[in-house]
């Protein structure tokens, strides 16, 4: 998998280089935006390949959901360009994204509590070439919800919900699919076996972007990583790479 050119505060290939992939089916450049007048994001970079798990992490107030949320045309770009196998993304509505190949998994009311499993999987048919194929492959990849399939979707635990909200984000088959904290609010047993599911959506076909705070836990399951600072790119690198360097360990892992 080849590198491309190399942006960043240094020239060399160390972590400070935000790296250009070659190659990538979801890449954002130069990527600004906020609200109101508060700006968030200044020229973020990122690809994402095909056969990657990609994290993003980095402090509080960073910018990383409002990324996701610019990636996903849920929020306005003020400045740079989103691609998708080289089409332009960047004024898409994000209704619109969905059949581009995108899928979204947001932090919070990411399914609909008073719906059954099937009926949050009907939800997500509307793009689907196959429907019925589609659940049945939903289910294999999850058989939890299999088992639950009749159950509304405020009955099911927390981890069970994430996997919900993962399916019905890949019922359309996206190529790429964009997973904002998918350990918040669970219990910490239940953390390990969330990213075990991300990594099995990466094996099913789908690649996969993610904002996560567990850091440790999602680099356990990522390929490489893009950290955030006050809006900017900061480091990126491959997983160990990032997990090994002194100065993301002091600052984003804890010594």
């Amino acid at each position: 998998m080849g590198d491309g050119d190399s942006k960043g505060r240094s020239a060399g290939p160390g972590i400070d280089a935000i790296r250009r992939y070659d190659h990538a089916i979801l890449s954002a450049r130069d990527i600004e935006t906020g609200y109101g007048d508060l700006q968030v994001l200044f020229g973020v970079d990122l690809d994402v390949r095909s056969d990657e798990i990609v994290l993003v992490f980095g402090p509080n107030g960073a910018g990383k959901s409002t990324l996701m949320r610019a990636l996903v045309g849920t929020l306005p770009l003020w400045a740079g360009t989103v691609e998708m196998n080289g089409d332009d993304l960047s004024g898409l509505e994000a209704n619109e994204m969905v059949p581009r190949g995108i899928g979204y998994v947001p932090q919070t009311e990411n399914v609909f509590p008073n719906l059954t499993v099937d009926e949050n999987l009907d939800i997500g048919t509307i793009h689907a070439a196959d429907p019925e194929a589609r659940r049945e492959a939903m289910f294999d990849l999850f058989p939890r919800l299999a088992d639950r399939r009749d159950q509304e979707a405020a009955t099911l635990s927390g981890g069970e919900r994430q996997m919900l909200a993962m399916a019905r984000a890949l019922m359309p088959d996206p190529e790429v699919l964009l997973i904002d904290e998918p350990s918040a609010g669970l219990a910490p047993q239940l953390i390990e076996r969330t990213f075990e599911y991300v990594d099995r959506v990466r094996e099913s076909g789908t690649a996969v972007l993610m904002v996560e705070q567990n850091v440790k836990a999602a680099l356990a399951v990522a390929d490489r990583g893009y950290v955030l600072d006050v809006g900017e790119n900061r480091f990126e690198g491959d997983a160990d790479t990032l997990r090994d360097a002194e100065r993301v360990r002091d600052l984003y892992l804890g010594k």
